[in-house]
């Protein structure tokens, strides 16, 4: 069974998605007056203002000055606005790979090697040309500069040809090795030709002469750019990330920029008329290069940058949920922003020793320490010494960091036995910081349990003789106020230690062996999963078992608290992720994603989950419905079936409702409560106390409320429309409005049975009383006193009516709702027609049978309030 329309988490976005394979664009916007850059980021155009996303991963990008256009597999898009999809073009049967701006057009060419030239605003082919693969395989495409209607195409077996569009002509054939990439020179008629072997030919097209040739070592050229300020600079990219600078007038080697990025270069662009270069490449980078220094090498201005190997383990830091650290499989430790990417750190890459790691550089460390795959963090004292500790991948060293210095801090804490030699077969497995930021906990593979003092570093002791468990730590947690420390063994024990002394206060073996301990500090509640795939919840306090969880079909990666305790969210290897409530005992949440998420973190503020993802380098933020929307929390149904939801985009995605959202749920229309709940309880009536209370007392209120001098009439106000007296305000129907007013007495106003009095005489008969009651809860107290006056015989009513009044009241009573009103009711007959009850026979034997009922029902209700009265008084005297 599945369960229609929104869950509880809604997508929202992604962090730390910045660049991909796809060579960035580069557009000028003529009445800004600024230069724009466009890059691909999975479904994504980043133009720092991001596009709405398209339904997958871009796989090629272009721009005019008006337009970016972008494609994915087979269609081609073009974005204005830098945001919205303007145009579709739909037309080849194979994926695209080469886009060509060319004036009101624009070319397109797929894998299957056809060209097509598109009108750009009618979005109709405009011509299409096929090639034979075997001899020409279409490789790259240009429109040189002042050629008009004239395009050139370089192909896999290394041969050029220009073509003319408008007359689907080829004019010329240029003869070359096999070409990757061309771009045009700031030179009319010149063009730079790049090779898979890794030549550069600057070609004179005009005169089909080769002006100058280069050769790199470091494979095929990825990216070509030329200098615009006055140098005569050319730069190239590689497949190893190195980028090589060439002198156009030497014609030579100027300079080379070794590892600008740590994947092949996959776009170069110099900024026109500035020493500025633009680069992105694979490893999720874009980067900004300044040449302004001696030497002609440029140095990095700014950068965006997030993970280039999918992260392992994520954490909000602090408590406004605007940071989280995210360490990933590239051996990094960065810290991103939910408010703005300007805001995101990166502290860097863990090394055994700093300095020697600077002067090797990236390639050649042999320092550098594996990925991070476990960490604990506290903002207390991040200002006067390390705040940050982590384990690395089958490493004994734990590191500490400084958030505020945003770099790898001063202390590497192991055993003192192991300060010397490092084991193979030993490492770190679990780490956990007390609230305080003073110390550091970390279980090793061996079974031992070490403290560790944060702020010098020194080993502080450990728990146990010698090791705390038999088999290795699978997970540590300390308690918000230094009280206890509890370690979980892969043997299936679980024991609570005193933090101070170090010694074992409570042991107790588990169902199975745990993977994982997560405490909640402010509940008290500590999260075990286990190997079996079932998870339990477990009071520190009273240290018993009081949730048990089953459902994951898969390993356990993480889990996480609600701010308030309340929810437990887990996720696994099943891709799954589920939200238990604690208090119920309940699974009340599920989705399923694409790839398995192997971090989860609840932001403090309770409005974000994170999640990271198998092979994914981003950081999935999903909103908290619940939080600005009506979302069921009832418990999901046994054969609940939970949909895929897809993981959101770098642009913020708005949370709409499904239009199958009004089955959606009946469970969450608004409740209406019945008018009695149930037919054995006493009932009160809704309305408020004003409409019955003071009916006993309304002589006192007229005194008191009486006038001292006569009221003024009021000058009439001939723009009002006459209403209706009464407690609702209603206009008069204009049939009732009539301007002239007749001196002839209407007859019809003085009858004297009332609307309320006719009801009663029908239900006498009938004994339904329901339209009466309705009725007479829809007055007010000065006219609930003049209609029961006029049911005594002076007041022009009958014996009869009052004894149906009476019964009227016994019918409440006997169904007992409105409870209130029926008291209150009789009260006021009681006393306005004491005389004529006590007066009549029949009229008597009613008022002693509802004497008997009333009395019953409050020895009744008396009983109850003393049983409840007391055992308050017990839970607020007694001491448990």
């Amino acid at each position: 069974m599945a369960r229609e329309g929104g869950g509880l988490f809604a997508g929202f976005r992604v962090l730390g998605r910045f660049s991909g394979h796809v060579p960035h664009v580069l557009r000028y916007h003529g009445r800004h007056r600024e230069f724009y850059l466009a890059a691909a980021v999975g479904r994504s155009v980043h133009t720092y203002n991001v596009s709405n996303a398209l339904p997958q991963d871009i796989t090629c990008l272009a721009a005019d000055r008006m337009l970016i256009f972008a494609s994915y597999d087979n269609i081609l898009h073009a974005f204005a606005r830098n945001k919205e999809v303007v145009h579709t073009y739909g037309g080849h049967k194979a994926r695209i790979h080469l886009l060509q701006p060319f004036g009101d057009h624009v070319i397109s060419v797929d894998v299957d090697n056809i060209l097509i030239v598109w009108n750009i605003q009618s979005e109709e082919e405009y011509l299409q040309v096929d090639f034979d693969k075997a001899t020409f395989a279409v490789s790259a495409v240009l429109h040189p500069s002042t050629y008009l209607n004239k395009i050139l195409l370089g192909s896999e077996q290394g041969s050029l040809q220009l073509w003319n569009i408008r007359s689907n002509n080829k004019l010329f054939l240029f003869h070359f090795s096999c070409c990757s990439i061309f771009l045009q020179a700031p030179a009319v008629d010149v063009i730079a030709v790049g090779l898979v072997s890794g030549h550069i030919i600057v070609h004179n097209i005009k005169f089909d002469e080769t002006l100058m040739k280069f050769q790199q070592d470091w494979g095929p050229i990825t990216a070509i750019s030329f200098r615009t300020d006055g140098h005569p600079i050319m730069a190239a990219g590689s497949p190893v990330g190195h980028i090589a600078l060439w002198d156009l007038e030497e014609k030579k080697l100027m300079c080379q920029m070794q590892d600008a990025h740590s994947t092949a270069i996959a776009g170069m662009s110099f900024v026109p008329g500035e020493p500025l270069l633009i680069t992105n490449g694979a490893d999720n980078a874009i980067r900004v290069w300044i040449f302004d220094g001696p030497g002609g090498t440029g140095r990095i201005l700014r950068s965006r940058m997030g993970h280039s190997a999918p992260p392992t383990k994520i954490k909000y830091h602090g408590h406004n949920g605007e940071q989280i650290l995210s360490a990933g499989q590239d051996g990094t430790l960065q810290s991103f922003s939910t408010v703005h990417e300007k805001f995101n750190k990166s502290l860097g890459r863990g090394s055994i020793n700093k300095k020697k790691s600077k002067k090797k550089g990236l390639k050649l460390d042999t320092m550098v320490l594996p990925p991070i795959t476990v960490f604990a963090s506290e903002v207390a004292h991040q200002s006067d010494w390390d705040n940050i500790v982590a384990c690395h991948q089958g490493y004994i060293t734990c590191t500490t960091w400084n958030y505020q210095k945003t770099s790898m801090g001063a202390h590497k804490l192991r055993p003192e036995e192991f300060s010397k030699h490092k084991p193979i077969d030993i490492y770190a497995t679990a780490v956990d910081m007390t609230s305080c930021g003073n110390f550091a906990v970390i279980g090793l593979s061996t079974g031992r349990v070490d403290v560790y003092n944060m702020q010098s570093g020194i080993h502080r002791g450990l728990y146990g003789k010698e090791r705390a468990h038999e088999g290795a730590i699978r997970g540590v947690a300390v308690d918000g106020l230094n009280q206890l420390v509890i370690t979980a063994g892969s043997e299936g024990l679980i024991k609570f230690w005193k933090f101070k002394t170090k010694d074992l206060v409570y042991s107790t073996e588990l169902s199975s062996s745990p993977s994982g301990l997560l405490l909640h500090r402010d509940s008290g509640i500590l999260g075990i999963a286990f190997d079996d795939f079932s998870i339990n919840a477990l009071d520190i306090e009273t240290r018993k078992i009081v949730r048990t969880f089953s459902g994951h079909h898969g390993r356990i990666n993480d889990m996480t608290f609600s701010p308030d305790g309340r929810w437990l969210i887990t996720s696994s290897m099943d891709c799954t992720i589920k939200t238990w409530d604690l208090p119920s005992g309940c699974l009340i949440d599920c989705f399923l994603v694409d790839s398995a998420a192997v971090s989860l973190t609840m932001s403090p503020t309770g409005d974000f989950l994170a999640s990271t993802h198998v092979d994914d380098l981003g950081i999935y933020l999903w909103s908290n419905r619940s939080l600005y929307s009506l979302v069921s929390l009832r418990p999901l149904p046994a054969d609940y079936e939970p949909s895929v939801v897809t993981c959101p985009s770098t642009c913020p995605m708005q949370d709409v409702d499904v239009a199958g959202d009004e089955e959606t749920c009946d469970e969450m229309i608004e409740y209406v409560s019945p008018e009695q709940l149930g037919e054995q309880l006493v009932t009160l009536s809704s309305l408020p106390e004003s409409r019955w209370k003071n009916l006993l007392s309304l002589d006192i209120i007229k005194k008191k409320n009486k006038p001292r001098e006569p009221p003024k009439v009021p000058k009439s106000a001939p723009f009002f429309i006459p209403t209706v007296p009464g407690l609702i305000p209603r206009y008069i129907a204009p049939e009732e409005g009539n301007d002239t007013q007749s001196k002839v007495v209407n007859l019809g106003v003085l009858a004297q049975k009332s609307d309320f009095y006719i009801q009663l005489e029908e239900a006498l008969s009938t004994n339904e009383y329901t339209a009466p009651l309705r009725l007479l809860k829809s007055l007010g107290p000065s006219n609930i006193e003049i209609e029961l006056r006029g049911l005594a015989p002076e007041g022009g009513g009958s014996m009869e009516v009052m004894l149906s009044f009476l019964r009227m009241i016994e019918m409440m009573l006997h169904k007992k709702y409105n409870f209130e009103l029926a008291q209150a009711y009789l009260a006021l007959f009681l006393k306005l027609h004491l005389k004529v009850l006590s007066s009549e026979p029949n009229l008597l034997e009613e008022v002693s049978r509802l004497s008997m009922q009333l009395e019953e029902t409050w020895i009744h209700l008396r009983t109850l309030f003393s049983q409840s009265l007391c055992v308050l008084t017990y839970v607020k005297s007694a001491l448990l």
